[in-house]
């Protein structure tokens, strides 16, 4: 796909952590991108979205809402299924009738974290949270759809400018506190929302299709991702590694969930930089903190 000149809908892209950085990639990739929240089209309601797509006649819709409140969800199954389950193959229908390239983000979590070694796109979803259960039936009912101008891109640990996210929590917490602690039983793979939109624009520009994994190359726990954080923005605070029972969670956690990269790397030729220089780049640039 070419971007130069695409008009481009972005659900989520005004205020989402991800959307907001697919907006900024987008525009920067010479596209015409359209952030969009809940007030410019509501995509639980499909006629609202409809309405939106007749208007302004995009050349690609990419839907990067979702309900991410891990530990609610639990007691909120009907929102995030609604959100997560039965908006991404409805999204993918209205794109289909405009023959229209489809995005669509999911989770590690619809894995269950047993494996210990990296999960690639051909292992087989089996989540255990309802959040992850939901997201799993958003992936199922876009396959089942089958409509063939569909990308499904799985992310997981976002951190990012515009929006408070894990890094900024912990960083503002270490301004208060001289010790934390943070689970190091839970690894995965830390993902920079700027690389992670500029990596989608390289999948479209490639005209990719079907299950993709993206991240940041490296993996490391949250203890890991937190404690590299606080010695980045030079914060005097020790962070020391507690197991996942010191901090019980309603909402089922896998305790690994890194993400094979190699298909996105065989596919456009590019191989994500380390997450431990996106973070580097987060927390000295977009934050302005350090020494």
């Amino acid at each position: 796909m070419r971007m130069e000149g695409a008009r481009i809908a972005v659900l989520g892209g005004r205020t989402g952590l991800l959307g907001q950085a697919l907006t900024t990639a987008f525009g920067r990739a010479g596209a015409l991108p359209f952030p969009l929240s809940r007030r410019d089209c509501d995509v639980l309601d499909p006629l609202s979205v409809e309405q939106w797509l007749d208007k302004n006649d995009p050349d690609l819709l990419v839907n990067a809402t979702g309900y991410t409140q891990v530990d609610l969800a639990e007691d909120e199954p009907d929102q995030a299924f609604a959100l997560n389950g039965s908006v991404p193959p409805l999204l993918a229908t209205l794109a289909a009738r405009r023959a229209i390239p489809f995005v669509h983000y999911s989770t590690d979590f619809v894995f269950n974290g047993r494996k210990r070694t990296p999960y690639t796109e051909y292992d087989e979803p089996n989540a255990v949270s309802v959040y992850g259960i939901s997201k799993a039936d958003g992936e199922r009912g876009l396959l089942k759809l089958g409509y063939e101008r569909t990308l499904i891109i799985r992310i997981s640990w976002l951190f990012g400018p515009g929006r408070t996210n894990f890094v900024k929590k912990i960083l503002g917490l270490a301004d208060v506190h001289r010790k934390l602690t943070v689970v190091n039983d839970q690894v995965g793979s830390p993902s920079y929302t700027p690389d992670i939109a500029e990596n989608t624009v390289k999948l479209l520009e490639k005209d990719a299709t079907g299950l993709f994994h993206l991240a940041n190359s490296g993996e490391t726990s949250w203890h890991g991702l937190a404690n590299t954080a606080v010695n980045l923005a030079g914060k005097d605070c020790t962070v020391s590694p507690v197991p996942t029972t010191a901090y019980p969670t309603k909402a089922f956690r896998p305790s690994y969930s890194v993400l094979d990269l190699a298909k996105f790397t065989r596919t456009t030729g590019i191989t994500p930089r380390r997450w431990e220089d996106a973070l580097r780049q987060y927390v000295l640039g977009d934050l302005g903190l350090g020494a």
